[in-house]
Parts: C-alpha cells; structure tokens; sequence
C-alpha cells in the first residue's frame, strides 16, 4: 500500500510538470526528492538545466514542497479520519527508512 501511494504522487507530480511545460526539468530535478539537501548536486543540476544555481535551488524546493503536499493529500484519502494524515505520513517515512 505504501509504494501505491507514493506511485500515485510522483505520477501526479510529473503529470502537472507536464502540464506546465517542465517535464525536462522535472525528470532532471526528481532523483532530489529523495536525498539530502547536502548531498544535492545544485551546480551540476545547473548546468545540465541551464540555470542558475540559486535557480535550481528554488525549483528543487518547490518540487519538494508540492511532492509534500501531495503526499498529505493521498494519505488523507485513505484515512477515515483525513486530519490524521501527517501522524500517517510520519509513519510511512518511518517503515521507509527501516526498508
């Protein structure tokens, strides 16, 4: 159920990049979904985009912040009670982490 749900988020994000004329920069930007901030290589990202770095970091945090809210979104559509769904969010991360 897990990897259902976070299926159907990235679907839904790359479907509105899509939508918006950045498909090429979603596909460059989505593997920093899932790394640290540390470990973002913003300048190589940059380049590849033809952006600036600062540029990349804003994109890269908007990404993060939509992915975030849509997750919240799917995980409360498969609650009864939907006001629960960041203690379910933390939960996931959690199984996530320990996989």
């Amino acid at each position: 159920m897990r990897l259902i749900v976070l299926e159907r988020v990235i679907t839904r994000l790359r479907d509105e990049s899509g939508a918006e004329g950045k498909a090429s920069e979603y596909e460059q930007l989505k593997p920093f979904l899932m790394v640290g901030k540390s470990e973002i290589p913003y300048a190589q990202a940059a380049a590849g985009l033809k952006l600036t770095e600062g540029a990349v970091r804003v994109a890269v945090h908007r990404l993060r912040r939509r992915y975030r809210d849509l997750l919240r979104e799917e995980v409360a559509q498969t609650l009864s009670n939907p006001t629960q769904a960041d203690e379910d969010m933390q939960a996931l991360f959690s199984a996530l982490a320990e996989e």
